[in-house]
């Protein structure tokens, strides 16, 4: 009973922090709220007794949002971190909002397609060798390449956002 009630205080922490980080306007509020959806999921991966994950959760994904707290005070002007600059307008929101909608009606239709809703639910448990192989492993169904692109993705983001960020000295 306990672990429900955890799971269900941590799932609506997560659920009103990600809403709050898609609607705010001020860029570190967003990203205050990012990190309050990452330490959730490693909440709840500690509530799963997967600690290695979600050490890992904390580790990696708060560095990532102190280098985002960086590249918000660097790359974003002093009029747009203080609120300053022009609202979002309501067109906007609302193809965002139908875009999104969209997206939910395609998962969902893949979701009652394949049946994955319909599958009863097994109580195999997986171990945590099983997740570490899958995670580091190069074969099908694995996670190490898609790792090693995202990596990259992440590298060449950083170096574009410093080469935006170069102020060139106009002499």
């Amino acid at each position: 009973m306990g672990n429900i009630v955890m799971f269900t205080i941590i799932a609506a922490v997560i659920v009103i922090s990600a809403l709050l980080c898609v609607t705010t306007t001020r860029i570190m509020r967003a990203a205050t709220y990012m990190l309050f959806v990452l330490l959730g999921v490693a909440g709840i991966y500690f509530l799963l007794d997967y600690t290695y994950l979600g050490a890992a959760q904390i580790a990696v994904y708060a560095g990532g949002v102190t280098m985002i707290y960086v590249f918000a005070i660097q790359l974003v002007s002093k009029r747009s971190l203080q609120g300053l600059e022009e609202r979002v307008k309501a067109s906007k929101m609302i193809t965002g909002g139908l875009a999104a909608l969209a997206g939910l009606v395609v998962v969902s239709l893949i979701l009652f397609k394949t049946g994955y809703l319909t599958i009863a639910p097994t109580n195999t448990e997986v171990s945590m060798k099983e997740i570490g192989m899958a995670l580091v492993g190069a074969g099908k169904y694995q996670y190490v390449l898609p790792f090693e692109f995202i990596s990259l993705f992440l590298l060449a983001c950083i170096i574009g956002g410093l080469a935006i960020a170069r102020k060139e000295d106009k002499a």
